[in-house]
């Protein structure tokens, strides 16, 4: 094998170069993985497209964390793993044709998932953790700001629960793959006064037991708000990287509203989150394999992050592939 790989490297804002870079080698307790795919996410945007506080060039395979693939050579200490062995992975730099990953940080993935079958299991993980985060359970009604990838997966869970979905979204797509994933109700968000009526009307004016927002921008975490009842659950599942938010704490106080911060840092309820994804995908309460709309090679990164971007209709989520033919 050559001593060198394939590296997607962001080199400046909106502009990615392809790099030959040596390949790691794993330290006591990695594992070196040699990539099959990794999901692009709506959170590598800001520094696709440029923020003050961010420094360029990146390190090579930067802002890949959604990778899976096959594990290619074992660190010093590792048990329990097997070179061969296809594996899900928290790792952060899966933009390149090797990574390394923790020991700790590997999801296995089983033959029943099928051998070729795409598994980007951060995402996963991290739209259970917030469900589990939301305390949703069977006869709520619960607002979803936001359909994406994340709202989409989010509708499905809490459906598939017995709770009452109303989603809510910009794109008319959108509102379409919310219906598909079990909403029972799907309102286009022109602007959140009308929003606020429509599901005051929908609830007979009691609101929401739990409200997931799902952008990261200001209006829609504005909107959820006012979507929540009295001593509901406000989640805050979107990422707020762009500048600090300011909220209505005056209605939050006067409703006794819980808000819960759904983003997890540590790996391993990471790791948890992406086991009972797995779970759930094996007994096909969850099906993420539609919204995968969206494929790239490597060197068509900026493409996907475009694509990401700007979300044309029928847009949900972009992978990109490693061909097993590739050589590093």
């Amino acid at each position: 094998m050559n001593s060198t790989m394939q590296a997607a490297t962001l080199v400046a804002p909106g502009r990615i170069e392809m790099q030959r870079v040596p390949i790691p080698e794993p330290e006591a307790n990695q594992v070196r993985v040699r990539l099959e795919g990794c999901g692009v996410c709506a959170s590598n945007l800001p520094a696709w497209e440029g923020r003050p506080w961010f420094k360029y060039p990146m390190a090579p395979g930067t802002l890949g964390h959604e990778g899976w693939g096959r594990i290619d050579a074992l660190g010093k200490d590792v048990h329990g793993f097997a070179v061969g062995e296809r594996v899900a992975m928290v790792a952060s730099n899966a933009y390149a044709q090797f990574t390394l990953a923790s020991a700790k940080s590997l999801l296995r993935l089983p033959d029943a998932i099928g051998k070729d079958t795409d598994f980007p299991g951060e995402p996963l993980g991290c739209a259970m953790n917030i469900f589990q985060r939301s305390g949703i359970k069977q006869g709520d009604t619960v607002g979803i700001v936001g359909i994406g990838f994340l709202g989409a997966l989010l509708t499905q869970l809490a459906t598939g629960i017995g709770a009452r979905v109303i989603a809510i979204s910009r794109r008319a797509y959108s509102l379409q793959m919310a219906e598909q994933s079990g909403a029972s109700k799907t309102i286009h968000l022109d602007h959140n006064q009308g929003v606020v009526e429509e599901v005051r009307k929908i609830t007979g004016g009691k609101f929401c037991d739990v409200v997931i927002e799902a952008t990261g921008h200001q209006l829609p975490l504005d909107l959820a708000g006012e979507l929540t009842q009295e001593r509901g659950r406000l989640v805050i599942a979107g990422y707020h990287q762009d500048s600090p938010r300011l909220v209505n704490l005056q209605l939050w106080n006067w409703r006794g509203l819980d808000v819960i911060n759904a983003h997890e840092r540590d790996p391993a309820v990471y790791l948890q989150g992406m086991q009972l994804a797995l779970e759930a995908v094996l007994k096909r309460t969850l099906n993420p394999f539609p919204l995968y709309t969206h494929h790239f090679q490597l060197f068509q990164l900026s493409e996907a992050l475009a694509a990401t971007a700007q979300r044309p209709r029928g847009f949900v989520k972009a992978l990109i592939h490693f061909p097993n033919d590739e050589t590093p």
